[in-house]
């Protein structure tokens, strides 16, 4: 396909696709660095192994993936003029976007109970690492929220119709990727310890 044919529209959408993938690319570095220092960290002596691996984490991976399904299927419901179900399927994945965030917080909090701090003498470096992943994460599904939440702002006032969906693809592909992106960590996490 000639990315210079088609109306000025269709090469302004591209434009804008194009440029939310280089955003996720630059995204994926940071994480790519971070879980690269990771693993050339767990190489020190103070490498705690006995971390019990917080299961609201567990939980959180298949509230995000869920997530995910809600939000693919309301391209479809727009694109079948079902305003109804693509509303209860934003409402699902905001819904589901709150008990990620409320499940991310429940597994700090089960570190800190088993003992494991992100500073001071009774942290060590394999709890500053999830900390400090877990929350850059968490800093990218809250940006995930405000999109998700411009989303339903922008369907609301009906700014999507069938053939007309730029908004809404432009916010799904960023919902996806960092849902992507925590089934990527929390396996890498689970896994590489």
């Amino acid at each position: 396909m000639d990315l210079t044919q088609g109306t000025t529209q269709e090469k302004v959408n591209r434009s804008k696709k194009t440029m939310m993938w280089f955003a996720m690319i630059s995204m994926a570095m940071v994480f790519a660095g971070l879980t690269s220092a990771y693993v050339v960290s767990k190489a020190r002596k103070d490498w705690a192994a006995d971390l019990v691996f917080p299961s609201a984490f567990m939980y959180s991976l298949f509230v995000i993936i869920a997530s995910s399904i809600t939000f693919h299927f309301v391209k479809s419901a727009i694109d079948k003029e079902n305003r109804k179900l693509a509303s209860l399927l934003l409402l699902c994945t905001v819904l589901l976007s709150g008990l990620f965030v409320f499940l991310q917080f429940e597994g700090f909090k089960d570190m800190i109970e088993q003992g494991y701090h992100f500073t001071g003498p009774t942290s060590n470096i394999v709890t500053t690492f999830m900390f400090i992943i877990v929350v850059t994460h968490l800093a990218h599904i809250i940006g995930g929220v405000i999109v998700l939440l411009v989303v339903i702002y922008n369907h609301f006032k009906q700014k999507y119709q069938r053939g007309q969906t730029l908004g809404l693809e432009l916010g799904a592909m960023y919902w996806h990727f960092v849902d992507f992106l925590w089934v990527y960590l929390f396996l890498f996490l689970y896994f590489v310890r």
